[in-house]
């Protein structure tokens, strides 16, 4: 028994720690909307999801069932058999979901603790049959078979429906307001808001009193009795509301919608989700207890966990506050958030996900589709609905602080709309979903029917949204199988091996903090690279000028390392260089995207201004391809243990590298101090390493000739000078570019404004 009080404490630490990382992960489900759009200050969102949490809380009494019968027969097993199965799920989840937090991919936490008492269950099960003697099929009996693949089938099935009913209902709703919605909204906006608001109440409404502590199952009998009377009557009061409310005061109606479904979403995550952070730890409280209180704790069979059970309120607000008090500090439950606001964003970009040979294909395939599918309806129609979806001229407004939505407050109430429907009405037909699931496939289907994903961010964005699908596959099955590795160590290494399991899970959060940290750093980087709240052009215009200095300051910081690496033959140093190189790669997409930007606010004197500027795109990729080159030589040489350079070499190239360094520094010094630039220094140095190069070309020709230097050195060491020399003559002519003048003229008649602000995601 001792084991099990020490279990019981561990259970508890375990609930608040997955309550934590739980909640980091799903904060997703109902910010993404309200963040993406940017419908009001991040405190004000903040404070109506907390609201929306600690009501929801309270509604989630009835799902707690679920950890103590859901997957398992519990009257099959002891109460130290279940706790081996709890600990393990627990372990496991923590581990798991925090392992999703560092990298930023959303998941399912109803999916994870599903399938970790599956597998917990099923490798004590059988470990129990085995050293019964009886034969292992008999684990069928031990498994709630039915309800597993009913909750595994469901899920599966409300992704393909919620991608598909989000693309339909945000192409009808953007056809209907367009994107210049203002006036439209106002003819008929309220009709759109009161059928919003009533989907937004009956998802409350059957949410909620599905499980709610203070619901009577009279009150209960009512609202399923009367469902469409109740949406009627909401959708009737709302509409006339909302049309007041525009015809009185100058309130936009879907900022109202938006807010009131991000309270409603966060009801229900915090209803639906709650028993998968503390269900487990109370199912173990509850086994104890019933233990404690018979003859033979160590041996009762655990029939009192079948019974139906009513949590206290009380301590379901306790937890409720905890989550709330993480939703607020929680670093990782922004970096969660934005992954999914940058696959849903209306505009070009930074993109985080590489393209891949499948996301390529399927771009091609539905582009097919499209294209052949559209030559069915009439010419006026396709032009019609064209019109109707052309956002050439929109322009997102900026908020009061600068920042710029990444999708407008249209598709944000699609989102709200849509998912709160799907979710309510699977849970009044009693079909299980995954909240994550239905929120993130609603916000890809709206987002794709918007147009955000275009031909030129397409095959990024559907690469990102595999990725985060063939995680929620990774989940499953690495919470199974973790899980059961985890129940098994413990079933037989008793409370040692809890305590040594508990110190490994403690390690690798430790370390993925570490992770997060390093990777949040990196996206700080970049986000200094990114302009925001630009007003005109010259200052614009500067403010890339020392983007390019920093770059620069950074190219020589990594050509340093690739050498360092390369000559020490330090495997650990070329692999930091690549990695620093990938970074600035990243630097340099957004700094050009930036100019691209800042050419369309400048009003040019000239054709000639405007190629001089231009050219500044190609230096910058110029450089950068030329560092990618020469770091990437110096890993592949380094990780494929080939010979290290010979000493003439490295002293040749230390000389090379110095000089080439010299003229990145002295470039980046310039730009950033906003100085005139020493041309005739910096040409000076440029022409100094030209006749170095060609000094040390004939020496290796000797050394060749002599047999000394071997093919594979001699390419790496011509490859080497070669992009040295590149970087530094790209380096010199941004120089002399960004030394022209490039004030941008008066504007001329005719010609349209800029607009005031110069974004970039």
């Amino acid at each position: 028994m001792i084991m099990a009080q020490l279990a019981i404490f561990v259970l508890i630490a375990l609930a608040i720690s997955d309550l934590i990382v739980g909640v980091s992960n799903d904060a997703v489900n109902f910010l993404n909307s309200s963040i993406g759009s940017r419908v009001a200050p991040r405190y004000v969102i903040m404070i109506i999801a907390s609201a929306g949490i600690l009501a929801g809380v309270t509604f989630s009494s009835g799902m707690m069932e679920v950890a103590r019968k859901g997957i398992f027969h519990p009257q099959y097993f002891t109460m130290p058999e279940l706790m081996y199965v709890f600990l393990a799920v627990m372990l496991t989840d923590i581990i798991l979901l925090d392992l999703y937090n560092t990298y930023g991919l959303p998941t399912s936490t109803t999916v994870s603790i599903v399938f970790e008492l599956l597998g917990a269950a099923v490798a004590v099960s059988l470990l129990k049959l085995h050293q019964a003697g009886e034969s292992l099929i008999g684990v069928v009996n031990y498994i709630n078979t039915a309800k597993a693949l009913a909750i595994i089938f469901g899920i599966l099935l409300s992704v393909v429906v919620a991608f598909a009913v989000g693309a339909v209902v945000q192409f009808v709703t953007r056809v209907l307001f367009t994107f210049d919605y203002e006036k439209r909204l106002r003819r008929y906006g309220a009709l759109w808001g009161g059928a919003a608001l009533a989907s937004i109440v009956y998802f409350i409404l059957i949410k909620g009193s599905k499980g709610a502590s203070f619901i009577t199952p009279e009150m209960l009998t009512w609202i399923k009795g009367n469902t469409l009377l109740l949406l009627g009557m909401t959708f009737a009061i709302c509409a006339v509301l909302l049309q007041l409310m525009m015809l009185v005061t100058r309130i936009n109606i879907l900022k109202l919608i938006v807010l009131v479904g991000t309270f409603a979403l966060a009801m229900a995550f915090a209803a639906n989700d709650l028993v998968n952070f503390i269900g487990v730890p109370l199912a173990g409280m509850s086994a104890y207890a019933v233990a404690q209180a018979s003859e033979d704790p160590s041996g009762l069979l655990m029939d009192a966990l079948t019974e139906p059970v009513q949590s206290n309120t009380a301590f379901l607000l306790i937890a409720g506050s905890i989550m709330v008090i993480t939703l607020w500090l929680s670093r990782k439950a922004r970096t969660v958030t934005k992954t999914e606001v940058r696959l849903g964003r209306q505009d070009e970009g930074y993109e985080r996900f590489e393209a891949t040979g499948l996301s390529r294909g399927i771009v091609r395939l539905v582009s097919s589709l499209m294209q052949n599918s559209g030559q069915v309806f009439p010419r006026k129609m396709r032009l019609w609905i064209e019109g109707r979806l052309d956002r050439s001229h929109f322009r997102p407004i900026p908020t009061a602080d600068g920042d710029v939505p990444s999708f407008d407050l249209v598709r944000a109430s699609v989102n709200l709309v849509v998912a709160s429907a799907l979710i309510a009405l699977a849970t009044s037909l009693k079909l299980p979903l995954s909240t994550t699931y239905v929120t993130f496939m609603v916000a890809m289907g709206t987002s794709l029917s918007d147009q955000a994903w275009g031909r030129d961010s397409a095959v990024y964005r559907v690469s990102g949204v595999l990725t985060v699908i063939g995680g929620w596959f990774f989940t499953a099955m690495m919470a199974f199988t973790v899980s059961s590795i985890f129940a098994a160590i413990i079933f037989f290494g008793r409370t040692g091996a809890m305590i040594a399991i508990l110190i490994v899970a403690v390690a690798l959060i430790v370390r993925s903090r570490r992770v997060h940290k390093t990777r949040e750093d990196e996206e700080q980087a970049v986000e200094v690279f990114n302009l925001r709240k630009i007003k005109d052009s010259k200052a614009a215009l500067q403010v890339t000028f020392d983007h390019t200095g920093l770059f620069l300051q950074e190219v020589s910081k990594v050509l340093a390392a690739g050498f360092d690496g390369l000559i020490k033959l330090d495997h650990q140093r070329t692999k930091e260089a690549r990695n620093q190189q990938r970074l600035l790669q990243r630097w340099s997409n957004i700094i050009t995207a930036n100019i691209f930007k800042v050419l369309r606010l400048l009003q040019w004197e000239s054709v000639e201004n405007t190629q001089h500027y231009s050219h500044a795109l190609s230096s910058l990729q110029e450089i950068t391809e030329s560092l990618r080159d020469l770091v990437m030589r110096g890993y592949v040489h380094v990780g494929n243990n080939h010979s290290g350079l010979l000493q003439d070499q490295i002293v040749d190239l230390e000389r090379v590298r110095k000089l080439t360094t010299e003229i990145l520094d002295r470039s980046a010094e310039t730009m950033l101090e906003r100085a005139q630039p020493d041309l005739e220094f910096i040409t000076e140095r440029h022409e100094s390493l030209r006749a170095m190069v060609h000094e040390h070309d004939k020496k290796q020709i000797a050394r060749i000739q002599d047999n000394s230097s071997k093919t594979r050195l001699s390419i790496l060491f011509y490859s080497i000078m070669w992009d040295c020399l590149k970087i530094s003559e790209q380096t010199t002519l941004l120089l002399k570019i960004f030394n022209e003048p490039l004030a941008p003229s008066d504007s001329k008649p005719g010609s349209q404004n800029p607009p005031e602000e110069v974004t970039s995601d």
